[in-house]
């Protein structure tokens, strides 16, 4: 009543079978582009959300229509949106587009890092480790905690007198 199992392959063709399974588990990025040939992301901070276009040009960067000099006006605003650029070593060769909404404004700093930096994954899958490395791939999560009732602030009590 016992049953024999045939071997179908020998032990050479299941190395090469294990061989192309541990190469396919590893993820490949490809490039992500639209029909005008820019790439798209999201980026979050805080309550700040930033839709963001990039695509290869002299390095013009434009926020909910203005130039990014008159709509962030601290340096250090400015400073931040640049920094995925410069740690990929592509400052000036890339125009970007966004729209921000919500937050304020070094949210919305916040949020246009975020976004273009996936955008520029999406453009150069290559970039991907140098900017996950910087941690300008991770969503800030930190959130602003809710006032509660009886409360000056969200822990913050009121004044208390005994006169």
């Amino acid at each position: 009543m016992s049953e024999t199992q045939e071997r179908t392959g020998t032990l050479a063709d299941l190395k090469e079978v294990a061989a192309t399974i541990v190469t396919d588990a590893a993820p490949v990025y490809e490039q992500k582009l639209d029909a005008q040939g820019r790439s798209y992301a999201t980026g979050r901070r805080k309550d700040a959300v930033a839709r963001v276009w990039i695509k290869p040009g002299k390095g013009d960067i434009t926020v909910n229509g203005r130039p990014v000099g008159t709509y962030f006006a601290r340096p250090v605003l400015r400073m931040l949106l640049t920094q995925p650029f410069l740690v990929c070593d592509r400052y000036n060769q890339f125009d970007v587009v966004c729209t921000v909404t919500g937050g304020g404004l070094s949210g919305q700093a916040g949020a246009v890092r975020h976004g273009i930096s996936r955008a520029l994954t999406h453009y150069e899958p290559a970039l991907r480790s140098i900017l996950k490395a910087a941690g300008f791939l991770t969503r800030d999560s930190r959130e602003v905690e809710r006032k509660k009732y009886g409360r000056a602030k969200a822990r913050r009590s009121f004044q208390f007198s005994k006169r």
